[in-house]
């Protein structure tokens, strides 16, 4: 171990302990419940940043700096380059580029837009061109998840080079990460970095992300943990099949059991009702649908399974008709009407569970729910005719489908290498709409995961795992905690309310000790990286990371659609500046400076604590300089042409 780790282990374990111990006072101590509709707030705010510290301590205790791989490259490998309606020559000088890589390989356009002129532009490049068959008409097309799903079919190589439209390669990048497969047959995945070649040195977006793509990445690697960020990996198709295929088992199986058991519901009601040789009937069918349940769940066929219990249920049919014909009618008349809808981010049919409820709920005549089983079980079908392919390898759960398929991998036993190189160079947002669009998408799609797929809870994964990925989705919960952090000094500056009994030394001593030594745990893992970017974020977004939170719970939980947006990757917005796109930030900014006017009044003519206004004065200048951020952003109107054209070179 080295002596930065050592230090880090060192710093990581006294941030845990302080920060324990400051939220354990605050919690017992310190909160004015007299105040509690601030204090409360203040002090879940403060619990859920010391959370975020355990989780951030955890990540780094097992860093790990890769040795490069010890075997030679090898297999085949595909260079697949994902676009939708990117400028052509942009995604041609990632094709030649892709072309000039020094490890044989076949190179693929994968043109989801559909687009006439880049196919004859490929094909003059003498490179491959592929866009959607047919069969995506009509089915849920999934954005970047299906169109490499559907490349996954149309080519053979053993290994999958992935590549945004705008990042390109360096000639060795396969050179640099094959080796890993074969060093360990286990390896699903290599990652390397983000990095862009369109980037000014203050950074106003905070586009380069060197903590993440670093430490951070560095960090969850150790646990084995490191996910793929949808470019720039290399990926093993045996894996990405097998995944395909294990998923596909597991929806036919989920569809089934969800017949099975709105089956077992509705000859459960019907046996109660009957009598004499009838409920002997529905009770043996009954019977027979709950084995078929324990069957497929101890991973039984499920086709030979269902076969059988249709067969039997035709059988009883048979022997169940009754001379009330037009009850009958009626009741199958209700049933041709039972509602089945289709979601375009799930695997598969999704019944409607209200409609199942209410099915199961029906007074139905005794061949009317024998005839509902069979109908259940006639809707089954195998080759899943919702989805344009029954197969679909990379996660469709989510809009981020890197993060999703990496957890999948990692659940099924299969290992990842993060490796800490830049080996590709693509393009940043060069202004703040696009950025804002982009870190939504990123945000959404991870608690789409978290909603859909919770790795606290999900099968396979380790300890670590578990905890590493839910870190990730943890920090997109901070927006909340911003709104607190940004009010409580306002409220004490404007109004006089303490969120706190008193300040105190036993305060200053907890809280600044705690501090201090987190931010020296950022600086020795930073390791003169400039990180200030990525920390003004993560408080400067609020609105962001909150609409965020809303919107992939309602698609999640009320099912409403969730768009997927493309990031611009033609320059600079010519709407000019977004003001409006950014007005919770400019009230919060408004807001505080109008709190430090009154606060100096207060303390003037004598209504005001000095302790307390001196502490909220600087709480209200740091959240100045951290949002000031995003006005710079607005302003910003991307680096200099020069900047742009001169090649970036950075040592990994």
């Amino acid at each position: 171990m080295t002596a930065r780790f050592a230090a880090i282990r060192v710093l990581a374990l006294l941030s845990v302990l302080l920060g324990v111990n400051y939220v354990a006072w605050r919690w017992l101590a310190s909160v004015n419940w007299e105040a509690w509709w601030i204090a409360v707030p203040l002090v879940l705010a403060e619990t859920y940043s010391v959370v975020d510290t355990i989780l951030f301590c955890l990540t780094m205790w097992r860093a790990r700096e890769r040795p490069a791989p010890v075997s030679e490259p090898q297999g085949t490998v595909d260079v697949l380059i994902t676009t939708y309606n990117e400028p052509l020559e942009l995604v041609l000088t990632t094709a030649r580029a892709a072309k000039r890589i020094a490890y044989p390989h076949e190179t693929w356009i994968l043109d989801d837009g559909n687009r006439d002129e880049l196919r004859a532009a490929a094909e003059r490049e003498g490179v491959g061109y592929l866009n959607r068959s047919d069969d995506w008409t009509g089915k849920p097309r999934h954005a970047k998840a299906g169109n490499l799903n559907n490349a996954l079919f149309q080519t053979e190589g053993e290994f999958l080079l992935i590549l945004d439209a705008d990042q390109v390669p360096d000639p060795l990048i396969l050179h640099r990460t094959l080796g890993y497969f074969a060093d360990d047959e286990r390896v699903a995945l290599v990652q390397t970095p983000q990095w862009f070649s369109n980037v000014d040195e203050a950074d106003p977006l905070g586009s380069q992300a060197p903590l993440f793509y670093g430490p951070i990445q560095q960090g969850k690697d150790g646990w084995n943990a490191a996910f793929f960020c949808g470019s720039n990996a290399v990926l093993r198709r045996d894996a990405l099949m097998q995944l395909g295929i294990i998923g596909y088992v597991r929806s036919v199986a989920d569809g089934a059991q969800r017949a099975l058991r709105a089956s077992e519901s509705l000859l459960a009601r019907e046996t109660r009702r009957a009598d004499g040789p009838l409920r002997d009937e529905l009770a043996a069918l009954r019977r027979t649908v709950a084995e078929a349940r324990a069957e497929i769940a101890a991973g039984g066929p499920v086709a030979d399974v269902t076969y059988r219990v249709k067969t039997a249920v035709d059988d009883a049919g048979v022997r169940l008709v009754t001379g009330d014909l037009a009850a009958i009618r009626a009741d199958l008349a209700e049933l041709g009407e039972l509602p089945v809808s289709r979601d375009a981010e799930l695997d598969g049919v999704v019944v409607d569970d209200a409609a199942l409820d209410a099915l199961a709920a029906r007074d139905l005549s005794p061949l009317g729910a024998v005839e509902a089983v069979s109908a259940l079980l006639a809707a089954l079908r195998v080759d899943r005719p919702d989805e344009a392919q029954p197969v679909q390898p990379l996660a469709t759960i989510s809009v981020t489908e890197d993060m999703a398929t990496a957890m999948q991998l990692h659940a099924l036993g299969w290992r990842s290498v993060y490796h800490h190189e830049i080996l590709a160079r693509g393009l940043a947002p060069e202004d703040l709409r696009t950025m804002l669009t982009q870190r939504l998408r990123w945000a959404q799609g991870t608690l789409q995961v978290m909603l859909r797929d919770n790795p606290l809870v999900k099968r396979g994964l380790s300890a670590g795992q578990r905890l590493m990925y839910f870190a990730t989705m943890w920090s997109y919960l901070s927006g909340f905690t911003a709104v607190v952090y940004i009010a409580a000094p306002v409220v004490y500056l404007v109004f006089g309310v303490l969120p706190v009994t008193a300040w105190s030394v036993d305060f200053f001593a907890r809280f600044l000790l705690a501090f201090l030594v987190n931010q020296a745990l950022f600086l020795v893992v930073a390791k003169g990286m400039r990180t200030w970017r990525g920390q003004q974020y993560s408080l400067a977004l609020f609105p962001v990371w909150i609409r965020a939170c809303w919107t992939a719970f309602a698609n999640v939980v009320l099912k409403r659609p969730l768009g997927f947006a493309v990031t611009r990757k033609d320059g600079r917005d010519p709407d000019g500046v977004p003001w409006r796109a950014i007005w919770p930030q400019l009230t919060a900014i408004a807001a505080l400076v109008v709190a430090l006017a009154i606060g100096a009044i207060r303390v003037a003519v004598g209504t005001g604590d000095g302790t307390g206004t001196l502490v909220n004065t600087a709480w209200v200048v740091y959240d100045l300089v951290v949002l000031s951020v995003i006005v710079q952003a607005a302003l910003y109107r991307g680096p200099q042409q020069k900047e742009k054209d001169e090649p970036v070179h950075h040592d990994a």
